[in-house]
């Protein structure tokens, strides 16, 4: 072949006994294969973007579901309520952390009676069908004044009078907590007595007023937290008892 002068003659290489025409670009692919990694990379953000959503989501309260409780409200079989629970001091009507005003009804086992004599400032007779019974206040102690070779404790006539006022003559409601007597065979209850039209516990009262302290004997402690609350006020405002060292 003849060549001119301008001209440049290219031999084709060999590769493998044939001839290699070189590489050229291969325009065509490459645009497919960046089509492709956009199409996989537009997927992707896609798929983050629904990720994220769903995330943020899903502390969202779906329509017709229960909302969750307020923080503080008690679950299901779990009491909330502050102060003392009736299942341990019966209905209760505190009204300020000391317990003051303490319990405002029976809750248990109750009978009608009548009090026919005031013996001391924790212990009294009662009339109960046309029967005469000895019986002895729960959860609180007065001081002696009755007891055989004991001197009369400081108080003690305070707390009889205290008591006598309350109930002596009176239709009175006895609430048995959990014993019938106690060792003596006096009957154990808790005495309730109509006072200003409101029911009021006796024990509460005296042990209120500074003239009893709380004396627990287990099982019978129904109204403990609220006898606890009503010396602790006592205690603090140094009422009769607790007005000496």
């Amino acid at each position: 072949m003849v060549v001119g002068p301008d001209e440049v003659t290219v031999t084709p290489r060999m590769v493998g006994g044939e001839a290699d025409p070189g590489r050229r670009p291969s325009t065509g692919l490459q645009g497919s294969r960046i089509a492709w990694l956009v199409a996989v990379a537009a997927i992707v953000i896609v798929a983050l973007l629904v990720l994220a959503l769903q995330g943020g989501g899903s502390a969202a309260t779906a329509p017709g579901a229960a909302s969750p409780p307020p923080l503080g409200a008690g679950s299901a079989g779990v009491s909330t309520t502050t102060g003392t629970s009736d299942g341990a001091s019966g209905a209760s009507a505190l009204t300020d952390p000391s317990g003051a005003t303490g319990p405002t009804s029976p809750t248990g086992p109750t009978t009608e009676a009548t009090v026919t004599r005031v013996v001391d400032g924790d212990t009294v007779i009662v009339d109960i069908g046309g029967r005469s019974f000895r019986l002895r206040y729960i959860g609180m102690d007065t001081p002696e004044s009755v007891k055989p070779d004991t001197p009369v404790e400081p108080f003690a006539k305070d707390a009889a009078a205290a008591n006598r006022r309350l109930v002596d003559g009176q239709p009175v409601i006895l609430e048995q907590d959990v014993s019938e007597t106690d060792q003596y065979d006096r009957l154990l209850r808790d005495v309730w007595v109509k006072r200003n039209g409101a029911l009021v516990l006796v024990g509460f009262e005296l042990v209120r007023e500074g003239l009893a302290n709380v004396t627990t004997y287990p099982p019978d402690v129904k109204y403990v937290d609220d006898l606890l609350a009503a010396q602790t006020q006592a205690r603090a405002e140094g009422l009769g008892i607790w007005s000496t060292p």
